[in-house]
């Protein structure tokens, strides 16, 4: 019997939630939405995910209102991605779950390090800024590597540009170095 696809049977909101972003790679995506990348190869290249699952991917999360698909650069074959305002809803889950993770699922301590680009201060573990007593909105999130992250593991231009001090939200575009690479 093949595992069905939606939670049909389920009468909650939480069900609901799952059938946009519960597929595998979904809040990946998001995730790097989040981190600024917004074209297709940069999501391919990061998250070393299938073409055809990625592009089912992006195309369900467009349509379920959590991206937006835009042309890239006034291009009529090339498009870029971003977060919708419900898709930056999505920000304080994605947020726990990646501290969650990092209490229950890693060694060696946080991967990514996230606080408040107004003051500096480590966000607390509900997305707070301690200092000035906020739940910090995601571009105001500064983000850079934490004593977790693993510099050799993982050398893609979009990779080597989150190992660089950013805010959420900024594309990421500007940080990654010019290559000879193909774009396809």
């Amino acid at each position: 019997m093949a595992l069905g696809m939606d939670y049909a049977q389920q009468d909650c909101s939480l069900a609901r939630a799952l059938e946009v972003v519960g597929e595998r790679w979904s809040m990946l995506i998001v995730r790097d939405a989040f981190y600024g990348v917004r074209r297709f190869n940069d999501f391919l290249a990061h998250l070393n995910i299938p073409r055809a699952v990625l592009t089912g991917r992006l195309r369900s999360l467009v349509a379920a209102g959590v991206l937006d698909k835009e042309p890239y650069q006034q291009s009529p074959v090339r498009y870029g991605y971003n977060l919708t305002s419900a898709g930056r809803e999505l920000w304080l889950p994605i947020y726990a779950l990646a501290r969650w993770g990092e209490r229950h699922a890693s060694e060696g301590g946080a991967r990514t390090v996230f606080s408040h680009a107004t003051c500096g201060t480590r966000l607390d573990i509900v997305g707070s800024c301690p200092t000035c007593g906020v739940l910090v909105a995601p571009q105001d999130v500064m983000m850079r590597p934490g004593p977790g992250a693993v510099s050799e593991m993982r050398q893609d231009p979009v990779s080597r540009a989150l190992g660089r001090p950013h805010r959420l939200l900024e594309p990421i575009e500007q940080l990654i170095e010019p290559t000879t690479e193909p774009v396809g």
